[in-house]
């Protein structure tokens, strides 16, 4: 990269990312042909088959073999739609049965009354409590287990191993070598007899059979590894409330009876009723394939299991779970595929393609010129005698030289598709990892990914002034005090459980909400006796963008509280007044605002989160007791009474720094997208090293999400580069920052938890969805879920991405020299002397070391630090870099030398002039192989560095790369002391052995002069684009 580019810069022709249009936001997905699949994350079907049906594909049963199954997944759609179509039967006949238990009652306390009477009887008949949950019983949860089933679905059995070698029996060029086996086999017992005549025939279906064992081998672990990834993706933990306590278990824990508490972006993890709920919705499009949000409530309490919270909360009674469920239905009728297709993978069937097309060409051009020699007579025995003599060879010995001379041109085909390249990129085959390779830019939340995601409320600000400690109550007026405690325990979607016995208090819900249900208990809050001492009659749960939640709760004298918790600037501006220690209402004037600003902002810039708590009083006469209006009514959001400021420390995570500092020395520019206040960020930014100083503190690094979104599409544009920071984003922010950088040419990375984060998710060239604080709804519209929600995590996810790339290249490299060197030392003696020093069952083992072993080896070596000390690769840059060339071309250009000049002066060079023709021409064709077999032992220690001088570096802690090598070393000693009658070799004497090794060593000291030569930055593909260009131009116009 030429100095003073931007380290952020993409490949002018990377089209994929975004970069290669000026137009609207659509360019970058839309595409014009078949091949143009910019992007696999949302291909259609109807596209991945088209692309499948344009593409000249040699061996295509196999090469797609790691990709989606076109065929399976439109039989799958079939059998959604089949159970969705059930599912909408059911739900119709739960809801007349409903309407006519509830004897279509219009009255909404009627209504409320019946559907009380019907959740009341089916606890007690499920022998459960709506409010405290079943037992905490193992015997309790096993009887239920027993009588009802659990929640798990029988899966279908995955393809057994047997299924692997029927289909890696299926290659072409193995079946046609396995007809050649037998037809060899035929002739060599009828000419030779069974005891000798088997070798020939018998060797070439031996070799077969390995490659096909070896394949299916490594085909079916890649499935086990699969069916235990996607096992892991559908274990939700979740919490239930049992004996009145919430607990996290697992989903396939869940009985019936089980009483289970429901927020926005979880999944319905069973069928059940709706218990109690507050403007809860419903997502209910997996299930009847309708993207209709559906609103849940006593009219409709039917809930069913796999659909999504959208909106709101409340609490749901199991009635039927696993197999008894829609969901249950539908999961045990389909099947996950593991197939997608990647954009590496696309891209790597194109380089094996067209390799297979020339090893195609070049093993029909040896075919015609071998036959031409063997029937016209220039094909001789090692004895000089002639091969074939018109009118006196007989049929079978005629057939015989063919079908071996047929052999050894299909034999070059195999050699020459490379089968390895799909397996190399699915040994760690997620899509996602492949592109984060390529991330240019991340954007990070800051709550748990960047900090600990630990709260506790360090600061307070009460009655117009600090209150030191936080929990100080002896300074503060009784009426403040049980309001306070009043809001805390009912606008929450956590819970305080206390132990019958005694004991701590356990607090459970997100982390904001459980420092402040912790800081109420310190205020001597009891957690179910507020709750219980008012109810909740109306709820606007939390939201993303206008950054604050309220309930209105009734209170037994009718009076009705409005409450509201959120981002402390925004709920401070709607407030009118503050109360005092003297319990007096105090009108908030322009001072007293400026004081509590001020505040916001002093704690803001120590890295606090700032929350405030304010209520407003309703007299009950002004409160819609009536359904219909009640649903329609917007709760009052202005001249509220401010109660309390909190100040909410959550540390940065130990190496996030680190971390940050690794990013931005590989060229990946880590963004912050956060909802909280822009101070909160600017100090959190500071500390983790996004913000280098605090001269960077200002727009547009550092900007607001209402500015960002407030500027025209091409002033974001502009602005997107520059920003690091931005604070009070919304959802719609993020998405609108991660749509301009993707315009920009960037891979954009995208980590998330909430449902609103899902659009941006979805977007993102790869999103990152939190497994601890991540909804369903999240992890869903993800691509990668990062367990621990930690920032380093997502570093270790771009190492990972890069070294999957890296690791391509390397197998590319290794693989290519292989195929060069056998393909010309083949044909060159083909063509020449009608006899080629490498045969059929030679060739075959060659493969396997290549192909399946190849990819085992360096697929599979680990990342490296090394690899954050590069620049990202645009997905559009040559997969063969110059570097991978020169190297390849050096390695290829020793062999074919070295290997011919042993082909022609082999006898002479190696003094076996005295020995008879037969034996010297065995003896140096075997050093000839046994030398190609070394050189690409050796060879594979240079392909793990391409670019380094020291290839050993970190070789012994990769054990699989050492024991394939050992394993490949020990199988060519057997091969060469014990098998020569399969592969047709001799015994090596000791200096025979130690010149095939040297002619491999040399390998080493060549790769290292070979990087001393320099190569021009520019990819050579584009001197061929410029030379074939021209020459386009020049051709004359016809009229």
């Amino acid at each position: 990269m030429s100095g003073g580019a931007s380290p952020y810069r993409r490949h002018k022709n990377d089209v994929e990312s975004g970069g290669a249009g000026s137009g609207g936001f659509e360019d970058y997905e839309s595409a014009s042909g078949p091949f143009d699949i910019v992007s696999t994350k949302s291909a259609s079907v109807d596209r991945l088959k088209r692309w499948r049906q344009a593409a000249l594909v040699l061996n295509a049963s196999r090469r797609f073999r790691y990709t989606l199954d076109l065929k399976k997944e439109e039989e799958k759609k079939q059998i959604i739609a089949k159970i969705r179509t059930h599912a909408q039967v059911i739900r119709l006949t739960s809801s007349k049965l409903l309407e006519h238990k509830l004897m279509e009652s219009r009255d909404h306390f009627h209504l409320l009354f019946q559907v009380a009477i019907i959740v009341k009887g089916l606890s007690e008949k499920l022998k459960t409590n709506s409010e405290k949950g079943i037992l905490d019983d193992e015997s309790n949860i096993m009887e239920r287990k027993t009588v009802f089933g659990s929640n798990t679905y029988p899966r279908k059995k995955g393809r057994s191993f047997w299924r692997f070698v029927l289909d890696a029996c299926r290659d072409t060029t193995l079946i046609i070598l396995m007809v050649a086996a037998a037809a060899s086999l035929a002739l060599g017992i009828k000419t030779e007899g069974i005891k000798e005549g088997w070798y020939d025939g018998g060797s070439i279906a031996l070799a077969v059979i390995i490659v096909i064992v070896v394949t299916a081998i490594s085909d079916y672990k890649q499935s086990l590894q699969f069916q235990n990834l996607n096992e892991e993706k559908q274990n939700i933990h979740l919490e239930v409330v049992r004996g009145g306590r919430r607990v996290e278990i697992s989903i396939f824990d869940i009985v019936v009876g089980d009483i289970i508490p429901l927020k926005i972006g979880d999944q319905v993890p069973a069928d059940g009723i709706l218990v109690s709920g507050h403007s809860l919705a419903i997502d209910e499009s997996s299930m009847t394939g309708e993207s209709k949000i559906v609103h849940k409530d006593h009219k409709a309490p039917f809930l069913m299991s796999g659909c999504k919270v959208a909106d709101g909360y409340g609490t749901m009674l199991v009635t039927s779970v696993g197999i008894n469920t829609e969901w249950g239905l539908l999961m045990a009728s389909i099947s996950e595929d593991n197939g997608e297709e990647t954009p590496l993978q696309v891209r790597l069937n194109g380089v094996a393609t067209f390799i297979g097309i020339v090893g195609l060409v070049v093993a029909v051009v040896v075919l015609i010129v071998l036959l031409a020699r063997y029937f016209t007579g220039h094909s001789k025995n090692p004895d000089n005698s002639v091969q074939f003599t018109a009118g006196k060879t007989s049929l079978g010995d005629a057939v015989d030289g063919a079908i071996k001379i047929f052999t050894v041109a299909v034999t070059i085909v195999v050699v020459a598709v490379p089968e390895g390249l799909p397996l190399a990129v699915t040994l760690t085959r997620l899509s996602a990892c492949e592109t984060m390779g390529s991330a240019t830019t991340i954007c990070s939340d800051k709550t748990g990914t960047l900090t600990l995601n630990l709260m506790t409320v360090v600061e307070v600000y009460i009655c117009g002034k600090k209150i030191d400690p936080p929990n100080n109550t002896s300074e503060l007026p009784s009426t403040l005090v049980s309001l306070l405690i009043e809001s805390i325990a009912q606008n929450t979607t956590g819970s305080v459980f206390l132990p019958e016995g005694g004991g701590n208090v356990e607090v459970s819900g997100s982390p904001t909400e459980k420092a402040i249900l912790q800081w109420g208990v310190n205020l001597g809050m009891n957690f179910d006796d507020a709750r219980s001492a008012s109810s909740v009659v109306h709820a606007f749960p939390f939201n993303s963008e206008k950054k604050r939640g309220g309930v209105a709760v009734k209170l037994p004298n009718s009076e009705v509280h409005i409450h509201w918790k959120g981002a402390a600037e925004i709920v401070l501006g709607a407030c009118t007044s503050y109360m005092d220690t003297d319990e007096n209402l105090v009108p908030l004037d322009a001072d007293k605002m400026e004081y509590f600003k001020k505040a916001i902002e002093t704690m803001a810039a120590g890295s606090l989160r700032c929350v405030a708590i304010a209520y407003r009083p309703s007299k009950g006469e002004n409160f819609p007791t009536d359904e219909e209006e009640l649903e329609i009514w917007e709760m009052p959001e202005d001249d509220l009474v401010l109660l309390a400021i909190v100040g909410l420390k959550d540390p940065c995570r130990p190496n996030v720094k680190d971390a940050v500092q690794l990013c931005i020395k590989a060229g990946v520019k880590v963004r912050m997208v956060t909802g909280d206040n822009l101070q909160t960020a600017r100090a959190i930014a500071l500390e983790c090293g996004i913000l280098e100083s605090n001269a960077d503190a200002k727009e547009p690094n550092l900007i607001e999400g209402k500015t960002f979104r407030a500027l025209s599409e091409d002033e974001r544009l502009q602005v997107a580069e520059k920003i690091s920071v931005m604070g009070r984003s919304s959802p719609n922010d993020k998405l609108l920052l991660v749509q301009a950088l993707r315009k920009r040419g960037h891979v954009v990375a995208v980590t998330g938890d909430g449902t609103n984060d899902a659009p941006a998710l979805h977007e993102a060239d790869i999103g990152l969805a939190m497994g601890i604080q991540g909804t369903e709804v999240a992890k869903e519209s993800s691509d990668i879920i990062i367990l621990d929600d930690n920032f380093a995590s997502v570093v270790k996810v771009v190492r990972w991405g890069r070294s999957v790339y890296a690791n391509i290249q390397k197998f590319i490299q290794f693989q290519l020299t292989v195929n060069v060197a056998a393909l010309v030392i083949n044909v060159v003696a083909a063509v020449s002397s009608g006899d080629v020093p490498l045969n059929a069952v030679q060739l075959l083992w060659v493969n396997l070391i290549m192909d399946t072993l190849g990819a085992l080896a360096l697929a599979t070596e680990p990342p490296t630090d090394h690899l954050m000390d590069r620049t990202p690769v645009g997905r559009r840059e040559p997969l063969i870099t110059n570097i991978m060339w020169r190297n390849l071309l050096i390695q290829a250009f020793y062999q074919v030398t070295v290997l011919l000049v042993l082909n022609f002066e082999g006898r002479k060079i190696l003094h076996l002039e005295h020995e008879s023709d037969e034996d010297a021409k065995k003896k140096k064709n075997t050093l000839i192989f046994n030398a190609f077999v070394f050189s690409q032992i050796f060879n594979e220690f240079n392909a793990r560095k391409p670019d380094e001088m020291n290839v050993f570096k970190g070789v012994t802690k990769n054990r699989l790369f050492m024991g394939i090598i050992g394993f490949t070393v020990v199988l060519q000693v057997i091969i060469i002391m014990f098998l020569g009658k399969f592969t047709t070799t001799v015994r090596l004497s000791w200096q025979f052995w130690l010149v095939s090794i040297v002619i491999g060593i040399i390998s080493w000291p060549l790769a290292v002069i070979g990087k001393l030569i320099p190569v021009s930055e520019r990819p050579f593909s584009e001197y061929f684009s410029r030379i074939f260009s021209s020459c386009k131009s020049s051709q004359p116009i016809k009229p």
